[in-house]
């Protein structure tokens, strides 16, 4: 990694960090889909960068042997459950839980090795056909079927905004999931005393921060435009 790419990493997350001031309560994950475990350890050991997330799993477990373990991993792609056991003892947290075969199946290999695993339920707020998620309509019987499974811990919800022309659009998405938090997932999870929302990508996490969202991801708007990676899945 050249000298020039570091600058740039390291004022990308200068600058984020700068607009996230009025927000200190809100993490800054680094999405670090195709990238270099370089890349991915200059924004750790060198930037700060505590927490990281994976879209896909062959690239979390390339990633896994070659990144600084001192940041928590989280899930963030769609999750086919047949690679659950995979990754099931290598993330902090899947947040991307979007349907109860899914929630069976970590609750199973969390099990096998006595283990809870944190998950954040995914809304499709934009109730698009093309996207993974739940719509908000169903978040209820969902978190009701959830507690059937004693080895996943619902700690809030996530979301990826519809691609809005206008960035003001943000806000009705992302206020949106305010009130499901506030009015659907407390009343299922009492005990969570303080739900996570998990929204904000590198084109809007100014109006998800807005939105009080308490993770916000980006990628691009870190390391640049997404590099080539040989490994699907």
């Amino acid at each position: 990694m050249t000298e020039f790419k570091k600058n740039e990493i390291r004022e990308n997350i200068a600058r984020i960090r700068e607009g996230m001031k009025a927000y200190p309560k809100t993490a800054l994950m680094a999405v670090i889909k195709t990238r270099t475990a370089e890349e991915i350890n200059f924004a750790i050991r060198e930037c700060g960068i505590t927490l990281v997330g994976e879209n896909r799993v062959q690239e979390l477990l390339v990633h896994y042997e070659e990144m600084d373990h001192s940041a928590k991993l989280h899930f963030i792609g769609t999750l086919q459950k047949n690679k659950v056991k995979y990754i099931i003892d290598k993330v902090d947290m899947i947040e991307s839980l979007d349907s109860e075969g899914l929630a069976a199946e970590i609750d199973k290999r969390a099990a096998k090795i006595g283990k809870t695993m944190p998950v954040l339920i995914e809304i499709n707020i934009g109730r698009e056909e093309s996207k993974s998620g739940i719509f908000p309509e169903t978040l209820a019987s969902f978190c009701e079927a959830l507690k059937n499974y004693p080895n996943i811990a619902p700690q809030g919800l996530m979301t990826i905004a519809p691609i809005c022309e206008d960035k003001n659009e943000y806000n009705r998405y992302f206020s949106e999931m305010n009130t499901l938090k506030d009015d659907i997932f407390r009343t299922y999870f009492p005990e969570v005393k303080e739900p996570i929302l998990s929204m904000g990508m590198s084109g809007n996490f100014a109006q998800a921060l807005e939105n009080g969202s308490d993770i916000i991801r980006v990628g691009e708007g870190i390391f640049g435009k997404r590099n080539a990676f040989p490994i699907k899945g």
